[in-house]
């Protein structure tokens, strides 16, 4: 049997994790959705339920895979008592990690596709309406879509192929911290433009005026949402990480630093753009405002590369826990675990890369949605709160593997503890939390 590998460092642990939760949806969802729910009041809210759902939830997923130093696909079986169904869910988060990444990795090629033009002065002189078709022309040609899909899955798995210390713990070190950095750099440049502090004060001031006009209640349930989606649990992707993580740090401890390092590039992402919402502000807004100003060539190019750091260390990530999963399903090599994903990540995303072309006719969410709309609800709305709940019924129920072993592997090392306190909270009232998120997002 095959020793399991472990992190080299906790930085390294935070770092990978965080880098899991941090993606595009941090960037380009975020600012939208505090912009029009009365900014700072939003915000007060968000981090509330962040640490009352996100961060429990967070911790058991650590705990299921520290606990059996498997991936998803095992990590079940490996601690419910025997003849229990519980392992049936690691199958279904290994289907959940891999319908994230065939959709995920069309939308980190067009970053790759707007760092390189930016870098090579594709974007120089161009017009307001110039850029606005380079988003197009994007969209509209096969073969953009797939060739920068491919350079994608290439660089990620390459990645994981050389291993957890030597390749997704070593270059996700580098690109989280290249990451924080430009993400600092760029907010403090937005912050110096004109009209740079309206901004803020617009983003982050309290505005009751517009929270009253759209109810207090749908700015608490949207607080709610946001920070049930951004740690991304509910499908493994987290619990992998659990599984490589030594015994001297308390996972309450850790699922709260990991949590307050994707709020942080959250909060800090919205003083670099507006309140804008999806691809239109990443690949038509920005560029324009980029193209316009002093310098605009080097900040474009540094700005995408950052969403470019930020989505390829999702990719990374995933992949290792599918990785992960086909190594201990199969029980083969790391080496032939990267080439037979590597076929199988490049063959499913191509549905999503010609979804906006080839495929374009097939609208399966009504009329003119894509291929990705319907990749992406299947797991955002489907399999991370449907396996959240699955989660927290393993670690506190009787019939699972039940909160006092939960508890008592969460509680090992130094830092927050779990509390006896907590019981009554994670049994009762957070399944229910949880359900009411999954149906709002369902209706």
């Amino acid at each position: 049997m095959r020793e399991r590998e472990q992190f080299k460092s906790r930085i390294g642990f935070i770092l990978l994790s965080a880098g899991c939760a941090i993606g595009i949806g941090n960037v380009w969802r975020f600012p939208y959705v505090v912009g029009e729910n009365g900014g700072g009041i939003f915000v007060l809210f968000y981090l509330f339920f962040l640490l009352l759902i996100g961060v429990p939830i967070l911790s058991m997923e650590f705990s299921v895979g520290r606990a059996s130093k498997k991936s998803v696909v095992k990590s079940f079986q490996a601690l419910e008592k025997t003849n229990q169904k519980w392992h049936l869910h690691g199958y279904m988060s290994l289907v959940g990690n891999i319908c994230l990444m065939i959709f995920y990795t069309t939308v980190s090629g067009w970053m790759l596709k707007y760092f390189y033009n930016f870098l090579t002065g594709q974007f120089n002189g161009l017009t307001t309406a110039d850029v606005q078709n380079v988003f197009s022309q994007v969209l509209a040609s096969p073969s953009t879509n797939v060739f920068w899909m491919i350079i994608v899955v290439a660089i990620g798995m390459f990645v994981c192929s050389k291993g957890l210390q030597n390749g997704v713990e070593r270059i996700t070190k580098v690109m989280m911290t290249g990451l924080l950095g430009l993400i600092v750099l760029l907010a403090i440049h937005g912050l110096l433009l004109d009209g740079g502090m309206a901004g803020v004060k617009f983003y982050l001031y309290p505005d009751f005026q517009k929270i009253s006009e759209i109810g207090l209640m749908k700015v608490i349930v949207s607080a709610m949402n946001q920070a049930f989606f951004t740690l991304s649990i509910g499908i493994g992707s987290m619990a992998i990480f659990g599984s490589y993580l030594n015994k001297d740090q308390t996972l309450l401890k850790e699922a709260t630093n990991v949590a307050m390092l994707d709020t942080f590039v959250a909060v800090v992402a919205g003083l670099i753009i507006n309140p804008d919402s999806g691809p239109s502000l990443i690949f038509i807004t920005l560029p324009n405002v980029f193209v316009s100003m002093t310098g605009g060539q080097i900040w474009g190019a540094l700005f995408f590369l950052f969403m470019s750091f930020a989505s390829l260390s999702t990719v990374i990530a995933v992949f290792e826990n599918i990785i992960a999963c086909t190594m201990e399903l199969l029980n083969i090599e790391r080496k032939k675990a990267v080439i037979i994903n590597f076929v199988l990540i490049t063959l499913l995303s191509l549905p999503c890369a010609l979804g906006f072309n080839v495929l374009s006719n097939i609208q399966p969410l009504g009329a003119g949605s894509t291929i990705l709309d319907l990749e992406d609800f299947i797991v955002s709305q489907l399999l991370l709160p449907l396996g959240s709940l699955v989660y927290l019924l393993f670690c506190t129920s009787k019939y699972g593997w039940g909160f006092e072993n939960y508890q008592k592997e969460a509680n090992i090392g130094q830092g927050m503890k779990v509390p006896n306190w907590m019981k009554f909270y994670v049994t009762i009232i957070l399944p229910i939390v949880v359900i009411f998120v999954f149906i709002n997002g369902i209706i």
